[in-house]
């Protein structure tokens, strides 16, 4: 690999970094943030699913735009855009205005983590991507590493308002690195950009999480069912009219290809179960057991540690044999680590009561990973690498925006303990959907 593609490659892991870190610090600043901005449950949800509802509704915008526009001009839009955000978050005087920037943030990064992906197929040569990939989703990891210590430290010496602003400096050094080492590509059809499907993506998903999330505090009213129900219309609309646009941000034709359709339904399943598993287990060791935030962050470092020790090794071994086994035996041993972390109650310590679940799960999801990230960029043509990103990470964002709303449908007091059956349920899920659809690609 040169210098250059090096670089480019860097580029993409911090980029995209940090639209997977602040998900995932800002976990950590819940209990902080609702402290003092007197936020409700309800409230806490929906400053994780403001940030996943437009992630997921224009992730797949994102990817349309930057084969259309340009992926490097694209990316580049989504890391000013995303900057910004990050410091008006942490400016925010209230619940409401954050969750308004929270949306905001979400649009600028649906520019960017498909766009990462897809700069990495183009910028890459064919031969080396299986190592980038797995590079990617590794060193991804190192931002994550850090990040849970480094948010918590913050939030427990000065604010959770750091947290947002942490992203800045990151973002200003991959703006150089993109500017000088990235290669401008784009489609060479005529393409259009598709706002009637931006829009009624965002509605559907608008409506179904609005239902979901203010379902239990409103006990199920008529109006919360009829907006439930309008979006599931909304949903099949959606479909409708993506099946006869003649330039869909949707490619429902990439559904052809038993791979592509496989991996989609396991990253539904996968990261489903992640994203409610995190959102659950950090409010319960800091509200219930009594963990300081910086402790939380610690506790998930298993997690960094085993994307950043095997997803490289697991990319590279994937790309020669083939990504099945390890799609299948990643997602079981996952939902096994959540399983061990049912008993968990106060009084346990970490290293009896935490860290055997936290390992085994991160031991699963690094062997995930990159296998599954390699699917889904091989199952399609190089020239539709942005639309294939965005689908993939389309599907995983709507999967963790709907457990996550799902979570307080039997109330606040049950969160933790319906969020590990439900996710280890869908993790397990996962593994046996990957086992009888993956199919490893026929030597060459």
């Amino acid at each position: 690999m040169t210098r250059r593609q090096f670089f480019a490659l860097l580029a993409t892991i911090i980029g995209s970094g940090v639209v997977i870190l602040d998900g995932f610090v800002v976990n950590l600043a819940l209990p902080s943030i609702a402290r003092d901005l007197r936020a409700s449950f309800a409230g806490l949800q929906w400053i994780v699913d403001g940030y996943l509802l437009s992630l997921s509704a224009l992730i797949l915008l994102g990817g349309s735009l930057g084969d259309i526009f340009g992926r490097k001009r694209v990316y580049q839009l989504g890391l000013v855009g995303f900057g910004l955000a990050s410091l008006l978050c942490g400016l925010a005087p209230n619940l409401t205005i954050l969750v308004l920037l929270r949306v905001v943030q979400g649009v600028f990064g649906a520019l960017l983590v498909p766009g990462a992906l897809a700069i990495i197929n183009t910028n890459i040569p064919e031969k080396l991507r299986g190592l980038a990939f797995g590079r990617w989703t590794a060193w991804s990891g190192i931002t994550t590493v850090l990040g849970p210590l480094i948010g918590g430290y913050l939030i427990s010496i000065a604010s959770w308002r750091w947290i947002f602003f942490i992203n800045i400096p990151l973002v200003a050094l991959c703006m150089v690195f993109t500017a000088q080492n990235v290669n401008e590509t784009r489609d060479r059809g005529s393409r259009h950009v598709d706002l009637p499907g931006a829009a009624l993506a965002a509605a559907t998903l608008a409506a179904i999480t609005y239902g979901l999330i203010e379902g239990p505090a409103k006990y199920w009213s008529r109006g919360i069912i009829t907006v439930l129900v309008s979006g599931f219309i909304l949903g099949v609309v959606f479909y409708l009219v993506e099946a006869n646009t003649k330039d869909p941000m949707l490619k429902l034709s990439l559904f052809r290809s038993r791979n592509f359709s496989g991996v989609n339904i396991t990253t539904l399943a996968m990261y489903g179960g992640l994203s409610g598993f995190i959102f659950a287990l950090v409010l319960y060791l800091q509200t219930t057991l009594g963990y300081s935030s910086v402790k939380a962050g610690a506790s998930l470092m298993p997690i960094s540690v085993m994307l950043l020790l095997l997803s490289s090794r697991v990319g590279a071994l994937a790309h020669k044999v083939g990504p099945r086994i390890f799609m299948t035996l990643g997602p079981l041993t996952s939902a096994a680590g959540m399983i061990l972390l049912l008993r968990l109650g106060s009084g346990d310590s970490y290293l009896n009561g935490v860290f055997p679940g936290v390992l085994l799960f991160a031991l699963g999801l690094g062997i995930t990973v990159a296998p599954l990230t390699i699917t889904v960029m091989g199952s399609v043509d190089a020239s539709q690498s942005g639309i294939a990103s965005g689908v993939n990470n389309a599907v995983s964002r709507v999967a963790g925006l709907i457990v996550v709303a799902l979570l307080g449908i039997l109330g606040a007091g049950q969160v933790y303990h319906f969020a590990i059956i439900l996710c280890a349920s869908l993790l397990a899920a996962a593994g046996i959907i990957s086992y009888t659809l993956i199919r490893n690609p026929k030597p060459s």
